[in-house]
């Protein structure tokens, strides 16, 4: 069994914002928290990246739904023995109460409280795929979490439970029935005003937030951003995405992109990616840019996560990118 950590310890909370200055200049206390996906094929390889990444002092392992999360949440616990991890996130549509439950309170116990488990709605299209019916997204997500917690009795204790939030709404519902609240492909200027929402209680509590941020190592900016462009192709198709953006002020080029949806220029939309949204959302540049890129996440409050994607190679070498500049 993995080092047990305390509820306190899986949040960092808005001292965090509070801190000195001069740790910045120590590449250990501003190492990101990382994502990783089981890409299939080469779980066992991404397993390793875990290994060498708790090795090298990551904060945390983030888990996306591509692959299974909760599979590989699973094997962290075995495989790992003191970072922590969670899924990010983990849909509540088209999943049993029960067996999400049992597995999550097994991780949480195996890993000797190293998990969290990382919820969220998700988005329609995707849902309308699985064959689920997708409802009002705030009461479903309360009414998943509280029948969670009441099917504990049968699968064991519960991990703390992050929400997956972006726009206000949610987060407060994340602070209301859960530990955390999560981000992805967030926007830093309006999340920087998000967080202040936090209640102090929370704070206190030690609710832990964290965002998810395409990220591409290469002096080569132009390169970089292209990568970064192609990455946010898909999202930008979602219309909650675009709603989020729009309440963050990039009004603008929404509405353009979804003019170009609507006539069918899919080509069409990495051009409409303005460089101010781009470089809001995700990182791109040389190693200085990026490491600064990341620590002013932390510098508000929240956990940056970096998910990394190269201009040179796949998930394993853009990791691999990502280690060699905190070495």
């Amino acid at each position: 069994m993995g080092t047990q950590v305390s509820e306190s310890d899986l949040g960092y909370g808005r001292a965090m914002s509070l801190s000195d200055p001069s740790d910045r200049n120590s590449s250990k206390t501003n190492l990101p928290a990382l994502s990783i996906v089981a890409s299939p094929g080469k779980r066992r390889q991404i397993l390793e990246l875990a290994t060498r990444a708790e090795e090298l002092g990551f904060p945390a392992l983030a888990c996306p739904s591509l692959g299974g999360a909760l599979g590989l949440c699973v094997s962290l616990a075995h495989e790992t023995s003191t970072i922590r991890f969670y899924t990010a996130i983990q849909g509540i549509y088209g999943n049993s109460v029960g067996e999400i439950g049992a597995l999550a309170s097994h991780t949480h116990e195996v890993s000797g409280g190293r998990f969290a488990l990382g919820l969220g709605v998700s988005h329609e299209p995707m849902v309308r795929r699985t064959g689920a019916t997708m409802g009002p997204p705030l009461s479903d997500m309360r009414g998943f979490v509280d029948a969670l917690r009441s099917n504990a009795k049968y699968g064991g204790e519960l991990p703390p439970i992050y929400v997956a939030a972006l726009r206000d709404r949610m987060l407060a519902l994340a602070a209301d029935i859960g530990q955390g609240a999560l981000w992805a492909n967030a926007s830093f200027r309006h999340t920087s005003e998000q967080v202040r929402k936090v209640p102090d209680s929370a704070i206190a509590d030690g609710f832990y937030l964290a965002n998810m941020i395409p990220t591409v190592i290469d002096d080569d900016v132009t390169a970089a951003a292209a990568i970064n462009r192609r990455t946010m192709t898909t999202y930008v198709k979602l219309p909650n995405y675009r709603n989020y953006w729009k309440a963050a002020g990039y009004v603008e080029e929404m509405n353009a992109i979804e003019t170009a949806i609507a006539e069918g220029r899919s080509e069409d939309l990495p051009s409409l990616m303005s460089d101010e949204w781009l470089s809001d959302c995700t990182l791109a540049g040389g190693a200085d840019a990026v490491r600064d890129g990341l620590a002013r996440w932390r510098d508000i409050g929240v956990e940056p996560i970096a998910v990394m994607s190269s201009t040179t190679g796949g998930q394993v070498k853009a990791i691999g990118e990502l280690f060699d500049l905190y070495r």
